[in-house]
């Protein structure tokens, strides 16, 4: 097994365990990735929580009788940049969904669970997790969850990938977590694109973060009223997957 196996723990959380539990860690185990069960509780979590990269959590309807626990994942996860993968149905999906962000899913399998696709993409997020000190990071900031998660696929094999659906999480983001780019959407609600820049540039913690703009819009009108925020570029969201990561590319060896 490669070596980026033994710099990380995935973290397997359920209300009790069961049998696909016990198989997923059998499985996982003989792969040579460490793995760690722990109930849905917040101190035991907590007590494993250090090393991991990576965190399955197998969804009840139990969970909604203990808030807390979900609290604390989402802030796990966001926290410490740990990836979440989800088991269950769109019911328990729904319960969970009310308190952990979306963004901060990596996946969502249900049942009967596919563990050949499973076990590949607990290896795949292993590898990427070992690579992150190589990769550069990106920021996605855009209000429109599919896409965002479209350019989170297309750029996650290349760099250590954020999401943010809003200027607000934005910035609680950069506040625990340096970046090297933000690839932000030009409109959303609230407060769009050109005021989060401007919020941005007016920080100095986030003041020298580069910023590509994403937009529907190529009119001059649009393109002039952000050029005296001095965004490093302005990128039709159009743009496929290739172009996109030729820019990013041309970018970083600049």
């Amino acid at each position: 097994m490669g070596n980026y196996f033994e710099k990380g723990t995935v973290g397997i959380v359920s209300v009790s365990e069961s049998f696909l539990s016990r198989s997923l860690i059998s499985k996982l185990t003989g792969m040579g990735i460490q793995t760690v069960f722990t109930h849905a509780d917040v101190k035991e979590i907590g007590a494993q929580a250090e090393n991991m990269e990576l965190l399955i959590l197998f969804m009840s309807e139990e969970l909604e009788n203990i808030p807390n626990t979900l609290v604390y994942l989402n802030d796990l996860v966001e926290d410490k940049s740990i990836g979440l993968i989800l088991i269950g149905d769109q019911a328990q999906y729904d319960i969970v969904t009310k308190t952990i962000q979306e963004t901060s899913i990596l996946e969502w399998f249900q049942r009967p669970l596919d563990m050949e696709r499973l076990l590949k993409k607990v290896t795949s997020c292993m590898e990427e997790a070992g690579e992150d000190n190589r990769k550069k990071t990106v920021l996605i900031v855009d209000d429109d969850i599919t896409y965002m998660r479209t350019v989170f696929e297309w750029l996650k094999r290349d760099y250590h990938v954020g999401m943010a659906a809003n200027g607000v999480q934005a910035i609680s983001y950069l506040a625990k977590k340096k970046v090297d780019l933000i690839l932000l959407d030009y409109e959303m609600p609230i407060a769009n694109g050109p005021q989060v820049l401007s919020m941005l540039k007016n920080d100095t913690e986030t003041g020298r973060i580069p910023v590509m703009f994403l937009t529907g819009h190529s009119d001059k009108a649009s393109v002039m009223s952000v050029m005296g925020l001095s965004p490093a570029d302005y990128l039709l969201k159009t743009i496929d997957k290739e172009t996109l990561l030729k820019k990013l590319a041309t970018f970083f060896a600049k």
